[in-house]
């Protein structure tokens, strides 16, 4: 092959490849990202909470320092990703259902929350006692969202039924009507509590 074929064929090559990295490299990333902005913003910013308080997507832990629940907040689901809600570190425990570890930690965990809201440990639903696949589900079911409503009001001055009341205008249905079970958002509702109290 003579030289002047293969500077041809180089500029060829390098051409295809400047405008292949302008028009998909920087022409496709600009039009995705614009009709995201437009049409979806709040979900391509990041689902960001009010007040900068994280997103809506991860969840939270409402502890105090020592990893007690802090009473005046409803309490998300244990959490597998890291030391908690780490959004690095992204993933379940891998232990299978008869682990004896998983078996020890699901029964520490509902004498603990029978415990705290004071009501028989048959009665802990099982999202109050298990990691999500990713270790960062920011939501827990109504059940148990309910089972703490007397707690959070106590520590509140609240009465239960008003708290109930802000439970249950939380519900998020399931998507696309069939999917999945109702549930409610963790750090929306204690924003909306926090936000009550200020009112």
């Amino acid at each position: 092959m003579s030289s002047r074929s293969t500077l041809r064929t180089t500029g060829v090559a390098v051409r295809a490849m400047l405008v292949l990295t302008l028009l998909l490299g920087v022409g496709y990333t600009l039009l995705v990202t614009g009709i995201g902005q437009l049409l979806l913003p709040w979900q391509a910013n990041g689902s960001a909470l009010p007040g900068d308080r994280g997103s809506a997507l991860i969840g939270q832990s409402f502890t105090d320092g020592d990893g007690n629940a802090l009473p005046q907040y409803f309490q998300s689901r244990p959490s597998a990703a890291g030391d908690g809600y780490d959004g690095a570190s992204s993933g379940g425990s891998n232990l299978g259902p008869e682990n004896p570890d998983l078996v020890a930690a699901i029964e520490e965990r509902r004498s603990a929350i029978a415990a705290r809201e004071g009501v028989d440990p048959s009665r802990v639903p099982a999202d109050a006692v298990t990691a999500s696949g990713s270790g960062l589900d920011p939501h827990i079911s109504v059940e148990y969202a309910l089972l703490q409503a007397p707690r959070v009001a106590a520590a509140r001055g609240l009465t239960t039924e008003a708290v109930r009341t802000l439970v249950e205008s939380r519900i998020q249905g399931r998507d696309l009507g069939f999917l999945g079970e109702e549930r409610i958002n963790v750090a929306e509702l204690n924003l909306a509590l926090d936000e009550r109290e200020r009112e």
